[in-house]
């Protein structure tokens, strides 16, 4: 799959390149598209933590991988260690599934929680927390085929990701994590016209996932519209760093 660009598209006035800090098992992992055992581990969370931020990421992508697929968080002790080991802002995804839980993350110290299933199953969880959290819920609209999936990439919600996404506008959510799983860890390029969608759809910043593999994929998510990119595989395998990446939005602005 091959990235795309749209000259015409207005850019947003600052674009965010996020590193993904997936744990699961204790470990930092990358699966493709999103399937338990296609994992491949990249050490400890801490390390890779500080790594991102030494790189200048201003922004951390925590997921609980174990907690996505189980329904329940495994791996709080790693996130704990990581929170307390950087300096910069953090969002958190994976097995959150209560408001309750969410406001222990948020008071915990994680500066917004990403919540998937437990937002498609109960939308008004995320006015809840976002009234007492303003600006804390980014909500994930994972997509297959193009409809949201949930209980860890696995189950059909029965609704598109541009449905979705204005309904969580309207409850207050403070960004959209949009990942296309068909393209998710197969460092093959991003589809850009789910993301141009989206953008077009709704006020609320797009956070675009999935499939970046080059900095000219970065570029595109840039020139559709998106907020900023999550990029775990390509930064891990090398093939740009966080540097780079960030440079070549930047000299858009």
């Amino acid at each position: 799959m091959t990235s795309e660009t749209d000259e015409g598209s207005d850019r947003p006035e600052s674009f965010e390149v996020i590193p993904a800090v997936d744990i699961q098992g204790g470990e930092v992992v990358q699966l493709v598209q999103g399937e338990r055992g296609t994992e491949t581990a990249y050490g400890d969370p801490v390390q890779a933590a500080k790594r991102w931020v030494d790189a200048g990421a201003t922004t951390l992508h925590l997921v609980d991988l174990d907690g996505a697929f189980e329904g329940q968080r495994a791996n709080a002790e790693a996130i704990d260690a990581v929170i307390d080991a950087v300096d910069v802002p953090t969002q958190l995804g994976g097995g959150i599934r209560t408001a309750d839980e969410a406001v222990d993350l948020l008071e915990r110290g994680v500066d917004r929680v990403i919540l998937g299933t437990a937002a498609v199953e109960n939308p008004d969880i995320v006015g809840e927390i976002s009234e007492e959290f303003p600006d804390s819920v980014v909500v994930s609209l994972d997509a297959k085929n193009g409809e949201v999936v949930v209980e860890g990439w696995t189950e059909s919600a029965g609704i598109s990701p541009v449905e979705a996404a204005t309904r969580y506008e309207d409850l207050g959510a403070a960004a959209i994590l949009f990942t296309n799983v068909d393209v998710e860890g197969q460092l093959e390029g991003i589809a850009t016209d789910p993301v141009r969608k989206l953008v077009a759809a709704t006020d609320v910043p797009i956070i675009a996932s999935g499939g970046v593999a080059t900095i000219e994929d970065v570029e595109a998510l840039e020139a559709v519209g998106a907020s900023a990119a999550v990029v775990g595989s390509a930064l891990y395998e090398g093939k740009f760093t966080l540097e780079e990446a960030q440079a070549a939005v930047d000299d858009h602005e």
